[in-house]
């Protein structure tokens, strides 16, 4: 059986595939699996709302929440390793 070598535009995905996004991308988040700003901004209003919207901490909840889901990442991943 012959193997061909079929060129492929790399901005194209297969029909109904859910990844947008373009090889590099793809290959960025492989590499540094971070959580977007969204994500920490989220957790970071969670932990305010959770201690009773203290002011002045706002930069601590978004360190904590930032270190938080970093460790989260860490660990269903296997970084930690």
């Amino acid at each position: 059986m012959k193997i061909e070598n079929f060129s492929q535009d790399q901005q194209s995905k297969p029909a109904g595939s859910p990844w947008s996004g373009t090889s590099e991308e793809l290959a960025q988040s492989e590499v540094n699996p971070r959580p977007s700003t969204d994500e920490v901004a989220r957790a970071a209003y969670f932990r305010y709302l959770n201690e009773g919207s203290p002011s002045g901490r706002s930069m601590q909840h978004w360190l904590e929440a930032e270190a938080h889901l970093m460790a989260e990442i860490s660990r269903v991943h296997g970084f930690d390793n």
